[in-house]
């Protein structure tokens, strides 16, 4: 299946999708919203064990902080057709990163239309490193998760509104 990309999509994608993923996905939400660019955005994990589930409550503790609601988001795992859906496919840390490269589609059929890159190679002075996984933390983990990707999502929307 093909799929036509009319606006700029974006992916986040991290191991279980419940807590660095939901969080990234929220921050560019917001923050297209603020600088009134439409954007189709998503997040999902390369693990499937969360699919259904909600994000972290912590997550969503953290997003109502910022005043945006993830209540309602539901963690799903990577699906081939995400790589032709999606123009961008950032990867929360290096093994995610390497995990989207080993399941990429190639080939003439279903091939991969998708640029895969770490999320935080977006913001000038922090390339190759991670989004930290709050998962095993605490709130302040968490904090510091929203900080990072909602830096990244600025970027991102500079990029895409240049």
């Amino acid at each position: 299946m093909r799929y036509l990309v009319s606006q700029p999509s974006v992916l986040f994608v991290c191991l279980g999708n419940i807590c660095r993923s939901p969080l990234a996905e929220a921050a560019l939400r917001a923050e297209a919203v603020a600088a009134g660019l439409a954007v189709t955005v998503d997040s999902a994990g390369t693990g499937g064990w969360h699919a259904g589930e909600p994000p972290d409550h912590r997550a969503i503790a953290e997003a109502a902080r910022h005043g945006v609601d993830i209540s309602g988001y539901r963690a799903r795992q990577v699906r081939r057709e995400d790589f032709q859906r999606f123009g961008h496919i950032f990867a929360l840390d290096q093994q995610n990163l390497r995990d989207l490269k080993r399941i990429e589609p190639s080939g003439l059929l279903g091939r991969s239309t998708a640029r895969i890159s770490l999320l935080m190679d977006m913001v000038p002075g922090r390339e190759g490193t991670a989004v930290i996984d709050p998962y095993g933390g605490s709130a302040e983990d968490f904090a510091q998760t929203w900080i990072d990707v909602r830096e990244a999502a600025r970027y991102i929307i500079t990029r895409l509104a240049g």
